[in-house]
């Protein structure tokens, strides 16, 4: 059976010629540049005193320029200027649409899916994905078809610009201290699965003065491994840190949002541990909040806690996690996925950020990666997905609260199920269609338990 496509708070994505085609992006390009023209003018979106800019940048599939090109035609038709930033990573979209004063921007990407898959994703003018309120509002504009489509003499112009990577790297290099990361000249290897990531990151870790080898960094879109950055699909950079003899391993997935980390022995070490590892050096150095999403571990609360702070807890997706940490006005936030967000760069998941401040606590704490792990309260953690349609993705959480009936409940997002001796979390993604199962427990059997009990409620449900 078809995939459907996809339209969430995380944007439109889909499979390329099958549910995502150019026309289909045109469409939705216009629908956001419609949506943007009445949220900026209302009823006065006509002609050139209406004027709005959105910047646009893609990922390096193969399928991305089509992409972009179809946006591109859609903006302008509503009489939207296009700012064409080329291949570009995900986060350097998020921060040219505010160093250039844009009304909004879109990231061509699919991020971590397979190569089959593309997407849109939408910035509104503050760099941050639409909420979910105003995600709905989008979508509805674009199955209603309501295109403020302008004449000739009022079409949008698309003009390229080529400042992303130095706007980028230099708001990076304003959180840490280049010194002092440079007198330790760390051998690093970087993985960016030929992705966006490898141009802007091989340059940053010049700038501080790190020796890099650098695989899989041709920006081909043709994926050396799976392209998420997860532990089987990193055996090349495990083993390249152990015959560089490196001090860390970096891996990138394609629009370069999400990083991983292998410590200097070639272990994989989990994303899990690069928001962490990014957050006790925050910590260490300042005292306040943090925010992050219900799947994500509970390493973040003990860091946090133990420097006097707290952690605020969203609904999964990007978007949610910003908009806590402008709220609150938290000193670090992102998600378990591998995704670091500081307020001071943007308010988007940035491997840049992830990089540059985990080089930070390797200079100043002097230890290597492995010492500053071992440093870190460490718990049993579990991810799977599973294919699931709609209606039995809802069967299976109604069964799992009747199951877990004395756990504490938090419906934010899916189901989350606090026990004494650890969690678990059940939700359907905003990407794929399938149910996504994260439990973190004190140990392995502990966690065992909670999985078993799923699969159980998933086999009574799917059979």
């Amino acid at each position: 059976m078809a995939e459907q496509l996809i339209i969430s708070i995380s944007g439109m994505r889909g499979i390329v010629g099958e549910n995502l085609t150019d026309s289909i992006a045109a469409e939705y390009g216009s629908a956001f540049g419609t949506f943007l023209k009445d949220k900026y003018f209302g009823s006065r979106a006509t002609g050139h005193e209406s004027r709005l800019s959105v910047c646009i940048g893609r990922d390096s599939r193969p399928s991305g320029q089509m992409l972009k090109s179809a946006v591109t035609a859609g903006l302008c038709d509503v009489g939207a200027d296009v700012v064409d930033l080329g291949m570009v990573t995900t986060p350097g979209v998020g921060i040219m649409v505010r160093h250039l004063n844009c009304s909004g921007g879109i990231s061509i990407t699919a991020s971590h899916n397979p190569i089959q898959y593309n997407g849109i994703k939408l910035l509104l003018a503050n760099g941050v994905a639409p909420p979910s309120d105003v995600a709905g509002q989008i979508r509805q504009y674009f199955f209603d078809k309501r295109f403020a489509f302008v004449d000739s003499h009022n079409c949008g112009q698309a003009a390229p610009n080529e400042q992303t990577d130095t706007t980028h790297i230099a708001k990076v290099l304003g959180i840490v201290d280049k010194g002092a990361i440079a007198a330790k000249k760390f051998k690093v290897v970087l993985d960016s699965v030929n992705g966006a990531g490898g141009r802007v990151t091989k340059k940053l870790l010049a700038e501080l003065g790190c020796v890099v080898s650098a695989i899989n960094d041709e920006p081909t879109g043709l994926f050396a491994h799976r392209p998420e950055p997860a532990a089987e699909n990193l055996t090349g950079l495990c083993e390249m840190v152990k015959t560089k003899r490196s001090a860390v391993g970096f891996a990138q997935d394609p629009d370069a949002d999400r990083l991983a980390i292998v410590d200097e022995a070639g272990n994989y070490i989990g994303e899990e541990y690069t928001l962490a590892l990014a957050a006790k050096y925050i910590f260490s150095r300042k005292t306040g909040s943090a925010a992050t999403n219900l799947s994500t571990s509970r390493m973040l609360d003990d860091i946090a806690e133990e420097a006097g702070g707290r952690v605020y807890r969203t609904a999964v997706g990007e978007a949610n996690v910003a908009a806590a940490m402008l709220e609150h006005n938290c000193v670090i936030g992102g998600e378990g996925s591998g995704g670091v967000i500081d307020l001071r760069v943007g308010p988007v998941r940035d491997s840049l950020v992830g990089i540059a401040l985990v080089l930070q606590l390797m200079a100043e704490a002097g230890k290597t990666i492995s010492q500053l792990t071992n440093e870190i309260t460490g718990y049993y953690m579990s991810k799977d997905k599973f294919v699931a349609e709609q209606t039995q993705a809802r069967q299976i959480l109604n069964s799992a609260k009747k199951v877990f009936a004395d756990a504490k409940l938090d419906a934010t997002d899916g189901c989350r199920f606090d026990f004494d001796d650890g969690w678990l979390h059940l939700r359907a993604s905003n990407t794929e269609p399938v149910m996504r199962l994260i439990v973190e427990a004190k140990d392995r059997q502990t966690a065992k338990k909670y999985v078993d009990a799923v699969l159980n409620i998933r086999k009574e449900i799917l059979s």
